[in-house]
C-alpha cells in the first residue's frame, strides 16, 4: 500500500468508505449527548436528523464552494500543506473554518512531522491576518496519558 491519500482500497460506496473515518466524530457527538442529555443533546440529534451536519471526503471537495457554512477539519495535524490549501480555498462568502489538531500526535505514515504538517504550515503562513484566529491549548484535551505519549513517543 502506498502513502497516497486514497480511500479507494476500502470496499463499498462513498458513504460506506467514510464510515471508518467518521467513527471518531460520531463517538465525540455521542459523548456530548451523554454528558448533556438536555437541550444540547436534542440540538445535535436535530442537526443530524435534518442533515445539517454533513461529512465530506477530502477526495471529493475539489470544485466545491461552501457558502455560509461552518467547516470543521479534525485531526488537521495529519494533513499536508497542499491538502490544507485545497480545503481553505473552497471557502465561499460567509464560511468559517475550524482546524483542530495536535502537532505532537501526527500519526500518518507519510513523511510529516510537526514542522512539515499542513496545520503548522497554515498557522505560520496565515497568523496575524485579520481573517484568522489561532487558539493554542497548553494541555491535552484528552488526558495526561495522551499528553505524555505525545511528548515522549
Amino acid at each position: 500500500m502506498d502513502d497516497n491519500d486514497n480511500m479507494g482500497f476500502l470496499p463499498g460506496n462513498e458513504k460506506e468508505k467514510m464510515n471508518p473515518w467518521l467513527r471518531p466524530v460520531r463517538v465525540a457527538l455521542a459523548f456530548l449527548k451523554r454528558i448533556d442529555s438536555g437541550k444540547h443533546a436534542r440540538l445535535i440529534e436535530e442537526l443530524e436528523k435534518n442533515e445539517k451536519i454533513i461529512y465530506e471526503s477530502l477526495n471529493y471537495i475539489r470544485g466545491m464552494t461552501y457558502y455560509k457554512d461552518i467547516i470543521i477539519v479534525d485531526e488537521a495535524q495529519n494533513l499536508t500543506p497542499h491538502q490544507v490549501k485545497t480545503i481553505i480555498t473552497r471557502a465561499g462568502i460567509g464560511t468559517k473554518m475550524i482546524f483542530t489538531g495536535d502537532l505532537s500526535q501526527i500519526d500518518r505514515r507519510r513523511r510529516l512531522d510537526s514542522r512539515s504538517s499542513g496545520l503548522n504550515y497554515a498557522i505560520n503562513r496565515m497568523k496575524g491576518h485579520r481573517l484568522v484566529g489561532i487558539s493554542t491549548f497548553r494541555e491535552s484535551v484528552r488526558s495526561p496519558l495522551a499528553s505524555l505519549g505525545g511528548e515522549k513517543l
